[in-house]
């Protein structure tokens, strides 16, 4: 058969390098927790881009299911409402939606409630047949995370878990509050769902530069060679927020920044920059060589915490001539509440490629601007010839090379080298090749969660975790959590609209390196 009568469904999906020229199999998509905000906020409207742009089949039916009572007209409404004001870089087409919503449909229930379940099966008998689903069902748990295991179990006393087509739940993060509750959590849904179709979340494997790092380093001959300990100095991985927890207090309060950033997102980011190439790109060599590279991460010792860990809290400050309230002062925070909003952590990963290379990690709130970036620090050239001459006038000696793979704001990838400085002398400075999505492409970039729906119903997982990921990245956090929640902490100690608290800098400093300012 020739390529050019070769049907869609016969490319391998995981090689075609058009993710969304795929053929996407009509199902319905069940998301519990449909009144909350991210369903509002990520998933209704990446569903109505992806029918917008015809990137998903016309064969498809989303069930919204909450304990607010409301009608299909009324869902649809509130919908409606949700998608025009947070539709990201596109317009809010009238006509297109009143055929979307025709796809729309909403089972009022209490996840703990096993009627709940009935009413939500005949629902889904019903629509299979009206919109010719096909029996393919994702279930989508976008709820608190208390309600998983309890969700998962009555999915499987109802039968839920089987039908005519396939059968796949997504679970949002947090997957578990330590490495016990999350040991446990994969437990109880393995009672039901086989691991081939569980799809644990994390949005930031969606975005494209993370996705482009990939191809970054295993499409380009130039740079993996240099991939290693003996080209790389260090790496820092920032990601920083300037909004404070935003009426997430509760929440916030019990997760804390190691938890809600370090522990998943930021980990499988470093697991994807730090990964031993697959043999084949597929879903399981991709993630088996993140989850042989986040086992070799150095688990600290208790007394080794200290050393390599911060943890951070902001205080009141005014910033721009607001006032800014410390975390002890948002709603629903305690006032001696010893949370981290910040924190910080060297990682080194015990291999060939990375021995001895530290691997800086942070992430806060209440910092000076939004950014999340991966900087490789290369080393140093063995003789410095040239210096370089500063703003200031003077001179000093020259930077080492810098690669920065930018995550947000703005996608894209600098590279920084030295370069003669125009006039007399042998004086060098610092100038940067940049790469950026928007402007290099063209296009419209996917969001996160179009691309991770798109995926889960094609039933690729590469970009989703898998529970030996999980359970390595709880194992390498767990001491830190462990010897924090033992440890009375003098917060605040970094004041709201800096880069966090002096103890930062100082773990760096042991090291011979200083955090970068984004």
């Amino acid at each position: 058969m020739s390529v050019a009568t070769q049907p869609i469904t016969e490319v391998n999906p995981l090689q075609d390098p058009l993710r969304f020229a795929r053929r996407i199999p009509p199902c319905a998509i069940v998301i519990f927790g449909a009144s909350g905000d991210l369903s509002k906020r990520k998933l209704l409207p990446s569903l109505y881009r992806l029918f917008y742009e015809r990137r998903i089949s016309q064969n498809f039916a989303v069930l919204g299911s909450s304990r607010t009572p409301m009608s299909d007209t009324d869902f649809r409404a509130r919908m409606k409402e949700s998608v025009s004001k947070f539709l990201e870089d596109a317009p809010f087409d009238e006509e297109v939606w009143n055929s979307f919503e025709q796809s729309l449909f909403y089972v009022a229930g209490d996840l703990t409630n096993p009627a709940s379940y009935i009413d939500l099966k005949a629902k889904l008998d019903e629509v299979e047949k009206s919109h010719q689903t096909a029996g393919n069902v994702l279930f989508y748990l976008s709820t608190q995370p208390s309600h998983y295991a309890d969700a998962i179990k009555e999915l499987g006393a109802h039968g839920l878990q089987n039908g005519n087509g396939w059968r796949r739940v997504i679970i949002e993060k947090p997957f578990g509050h330590d490495l016990t509750s999350a040991l446990k959590l994969n437990e109880d849904i393995h009672q039901v769902f086989d691991e081939e179709n569980i799809y644990r979340i994390d949005h930031y494997l969606g975005k494209e530069t993370v996705q482009n790092i990939l191809a970054f380093r295993f499409g380009n001959g130039i740079f993996e060679p240099l991939w290693n300990r003996r080209y790389v100095d260090h790496v820092q991985i920032t990601a920083a927020e300037s909004i404070g927890v935003e009426g997430r207090g509760a929440y916030y309060q019990e997760a804390g920044a190691l938890r809600d950033m370090i522990q998943n997102h930021l980990s499988q980011v470093m697991a994807t920059v730090a990964m031993e190439p697959p043999t084949v790109f597929d879903a399981e060599n991709v993630r088996d060589e993140r989850a042989k590279l986040l086992r070799a991460v150095r688990v600290m010792k208790p007394e080794d915490v200290a050393k390599y860990a911060v943890a951070g809290q902001y205080g009141p400050a005014k910033v721009g001539g607001q006032d800014l309230p410390g975390f002890r002062q948002e709603p629903s925070v305690t006032p001696d509440a010893q949370t981290d909003t910040y924190a910080a952590v060297t990682f080194y990963i015990d291999n060939w490629r990375w021995a001895g290379v530290p691997f800086y990690i942070r992430s806060g709130k209440r910092m000076p601007k939004r950014v999340t970036d991966i900087a490789i620090q290369f080393h140093a050239p063995p003789l410095g010839l040239f210096t370089q001459q500063t703003r200031a006038g003077d001179f000093r000696e020259a930077r080492p090379n810098l690669l920065v793979l930018r995550i947000q704001p703005e996608e894209g990838i600098s590279l920084r080298f030295l370069s003669k400085s125009p006039g007399s002398g042998m004086h060098v400075r610092p100038v940067s090749m940049d790469f950026n999505y928007g402007s290099s492409f063209g296009e419209r970039t996917p969001t996160a969660y179009e691309t991770l729906l798109v995926d889960a119903m094609a039933g690729d997982p590469t970009l989703y975790t898998r529970q030996d990921m999980v359970i390595a990245s709880w194992q390498i956090v767990q001491p830190i959590l462990d010897s924090w929640a033992q440890t009375k902490f003098e917060f605040p100690n970094y004041a709201s609209g800096t880069w966090g608290p002096k103890a930062s800098d100082e773990m760096l400093a042991r090291q011979g390196h200083v955090w970068r300012v984004p």
